[in-house]
């Protein structure tokens, strides 16, 4: 049993000297109670600190460092006299701390949320990050560039250069906190600029056009057929910009016919409007070699948005954007305001983690296994459940599969989660429509998947 020693019961004080947190934190901790919840009332003398250091048996300087804590937060007051007393302070109830939002338990996560997190590089990634730690300046633990870290913006401009044809000067990369913060910077950027209003490809992802909608600019939904965007639809809606993801479009999977991105470039360069390509999972394309970025067609008017998410993890939190130079002075500015600059030791991890060859030779891995896992859920569809059409380019983490007439999605939907498939879905030109991820799917759970989505289907068709 541990050995502790009490103070009267008028105050509740009990230390534990077998316990980890200092006796002085306990001391603060116990006391600091006692005022929010009314205890220890306002006006009330306490103790001096010689004689509760020698009621608790510690040292006076325990007692007087925990005095001068709670006096520095308002807490306690030291009246001339020595005497300190409790502080004429709000009392209440500490506020609970609210429920931690969690998922709906999954059997089969056919969720299109994230890149294979069970194949997070977590070795590789710990060797840069503990270079990191060991050779940095201590320099590097301030705020640095707040558009930043030198190096990442080096590393990811070479980068992108070679490996999705970016023209990227390291100065015109901006750090973000993924692709939804780099929207929102571009957004205003937009809006300094004096573009009003922005085309969205409809369908779309929903969360940029919210981003979009908060910063001020008026939404245009330009429609999306088989070979993609309709880009013939841009000048009816008298846009400034518009927000595209050329590579592998979200959600339907289809890519930007060659003749759609070069009027697309024609558009923006004949309008002086501009585009923002978001390449959120670009460097996936398993029936052959990527597509390059649309920005280079055009890098005065294209900005490039890219992010770790669907490479490494969402956790890192760290996208990028390169923005042309008329709206970079302004992304820089916006971003400064956001939060003061991303995480600058991820930065550098980062940056490392591209200059070693580590996030290349993770990409290769991941192409294989990605592919495969795609090739086995196509199949998997045809033998247990022909009824779901699936559609799209052999690329990314996902397909779309179109639902038959007599099969409605918020039913499936319902009997999917019930029996622990987690997927989405969504509607679009009076068809609906499955999202299918496969990324953290394992090719053995592909087929149990299908065969539960199958089961839920047929709950789902009425009668």
């Amino acid at each position: 049993m541990p050995r502790t020693d009490h103070l009267g019961l008028d105050l509740l004080v009990t230390l534990d000297r077998e316990a980890a947190r200092p006796l002085r934190a306990q001391l603060e901790d116990q006391l600091r109670d006692g005022i929010r919840r009314g205890r220890l009332h306002a006006g009330t003398a306490l103790p001096s600190s010689r004689a509760l250091a020698a009621e608790l048996g510690v040292s006076r300087g325990v007692v007087v460092e925990a005095y001068g804590q709670l006096v520095a937060e308002g807490f306690l007051v030291a009246t001339p006299g020595g005497t300190t007393r409790v502080a004429s302070v709000a009392l209440h109830e500490p506020p609970e701390a609210p429920p931690e939002r969690t998922p709906p338990p999954v059997r089969f996560d056919l969720r299109v949320e994230a890149a294979d997190l069970s194949a997070f590089p977590r070795r590789e990634w710990l060797a840069v990050l503990r270079d990191v730690l060991r050779d940095a300046p201590h320099t590097a633990f301030g705020y640095g560039d707040q558009a930043g870290a030198a190096a990442l913006r080096g590393a990811l401009s070479a980068y992108l250069g070679r490996a999705r044809g970016v023209v990227a000067a390291p100065r015109s990369v901006v750090v973000t906190t993924g692709i939804t913060q780099a929207v929102a910077v571009l957004g205003r950027a937009l809006r300094r600029a004096g573009v009003t209003r922005i085309a969205v490809e409809d369908p779309g992802f929903p969360v940029h056009r919210m981003v979009l909608r908060d910063e001020g600019l008026e939404l245009v939904p330009l429609p999306v057929d088989g070979d993609r965007l309709r880009v013939d639809a841009l000048d009816a809606g008298d846009a400034g910009a518009v927000l595209v993801t050329p590579a592998h479009q979200f959600p339907l999977g289809m890519a930007l016919a060659p003749e759609r991105r070069a009027a697309l470039v024609a558009w923006a360069q004949a309008r002086g409007a501009f585009v923002l390509e978001d390449d959120y999972d670009g460097e996936y394309r398993f029936d052959r070699e990527p597509v390059g970025a649309l920005q280079a067609l055009a890098p005065a008017h294209v900005a490039y948005l890219g992010s770790a998410s669907k490479t490494l993890a969402p956790a890192l939190r760290l996208g990028w954007a390169v923005v042309p130079d008329a709206l970079l002075e302004a992304a820089e500015r916006h971003k400064m305001l956001s939060d003061s600059g991303s995480p600058m030791l991820d930065q550098l991890a980062l940056a490392a983690f591209v200059e070693r060859g580590e996030l290349d030779r993770h990409l290769r891995r991941m192409r294989q296994r990605y592919r495969r896992r795609r090739d086995v859920l196509v199949a998997a569809l045809a033998r247990e459940l022909p009824l779901l059409q699936p559609e799209g380019i052999p690329a990314g983490l996902h397909l779309a599969a179109r639902l038959p007439a007599d099969l409605r999605l918020a039913p499936l939907l319902e009997c999917a989660w019930a029996d622990g498939v987690g997927l989405y879905g969504f509607p679009h030109g009076g068809v609906e429509r499955v999202l299918l991820g496969y990324a953290n799917l394992p090719e053995p759970s592909v087929a149990p998947a299908v065969r539960a989505l199958a089961r839920a289907a047929e709950r789902a068709v009425p009668g």
